[in-house]
């Protein structure tokens, strides 16, 4: 294998990536399937993509192509892509689950969307915003100073009952013991 093939491959990862990022998953299983094309040596590089790819096809819908590509995945030389790999295909040979609509929340569909396409922000750009008026803040006060003669001073004899009640716990605890 060539440095440049390396270098391409490399391109059509990071592109594959990207895109998968963005939700154009069509596009993203393009990109990987050509960078994994252009690597012949199962490198452990040539496995990151294809793990990839997997979840690539599984996004874009072809179960099938994931299913097939995790089994051959499952027996690459490298130890940690194996295993990713038999995790991926224990997973999306797992039986399906019903749920009912209600528990669903519906995703819209991005892939409508064009990255060019300007004319949706700017028919939304010129909507004016509710702007909250600020409550004025009154300034801090310091508080207002205590008067000594209003503050109660009795001795309500907390003090005395805490230390009874102590007391009794004490002699019970010894007389149980």
């Amino acid at each position: 294998m060539t440095e440049e093939r390396l270098e391409q491959a490399k391109l059509q990862y990071i592109a594959g990536k990207k895109a998968f990022e963005r939700g154009q998953y069509r596009q993203s299983v393009e990109h990987l399937e050509t960078a994994t094309d252009l690597i012949d040596s199962p490198l452990r590089l040539k496995g990151e993509m294809q793990i990839w790819l997997i979840t690539a096809y599984q996004a874009n819908g072809q179960q099938e192509q994931a299913i097939a590509l995790c089994r051959r995945i499952s027996r690459h030389p490298d130890y940690q892509t194996a295993k990713q790999g038999k995790q991926l295909l224990y997973i999306l040979e797992a039986p399906k689950l019903r749920s009912r609509p209600e528990w669903l929340t519906q995703i819209p569909d991005l892939a409508a969307l064009d990255e060019s396409s300007d004319s949706t922000m700017a028919k939304y750009a010129n909507i004016p915003k509710k702007v909250r008026s600020a409550k004025p803040v009154a300034p801090a006060q310091p508080p207002a100073p205590v008067d000594p003669s209003q503050v109660n001073t009795k001795d309500n004899q907390f003090i005395w009952v805490a230390i009874v009640a102590i007391a009794l716990t004490l002699v019970g605890l010894l007389w149980l013991s």
